[in-house]
């Protein structure tokens, strides 16, 4: 329920090889501390390239975020990507309707992201693959604190980069 399909060091190791190599056609992307740092507009290059990397390999990419559509648009907009705005995560909601905007089965699409609460928890709801990314910075928020260390439980002991 809270380990991860597959573990990654950054979501930008995430290659279209290896999504081809397991029958994922399509990824429900975390948008804070997976894309970008949190609540930060300014997407770093690497998210960019990546993502153009994914689309032209054919790829279908949408952002699932728990955020506010204020929050999640101009982001999605800058990157190309439809998104789902107050997905609900761990709930499957915002899920479902990105897996029906994608027009893809369950076997098909994985979920992406840095929490193993909301984006692998809701992976697990939602009856698909999940792909933890380790979080490109860490919040210092107590509770922030206390969920990484939590999950740090559902993580392999020794990391090895993917």
């Amino acid at each position: 329920m809270f380990k991860p399909t597959y573990v990654f060091e950054r979501v930008f190791k995430i290659t279209p090889d290896f999504l081809n190599s397991k029958g994922i056609k399509g990824l429900f992307l975390d948008l804070d501390n997976t894309l970008t740092t949190h609540n930060n507009g300014e997407i770093p290059q690497s998210s960019i390239d990546w993502i153009q990397s994914m689309k032209s390999s054919g790829i279908k990419l949408i952002l699932v975020s728990n955020n506010s559509y204020e929050r999640v648009k101009p982001v999605a907009d800058m990157l190309g990507l439809e998104f789902e705005p107050k997905g609900r995560k761990p709930l499957p909601v915002g899920y479902i309707r990105a897996k029906k905007r994608m027009g893809l089965t369950k076997k098909e699409v994985a979920a992406v992201g840095d929490q193993i609460f909301t984006d692998i928890l809701g992976g697990f709801l939602m009856g698909i693959r999940s792909i933890f990314v380790f979080p490109i910075e860490l919040e210092t928020s107590f509770w922030f604190t206390v969920k990484r260390k939590i999950e740090k439980l559902f993580l392999p002991k020794k990391f090895t980069k993917i």
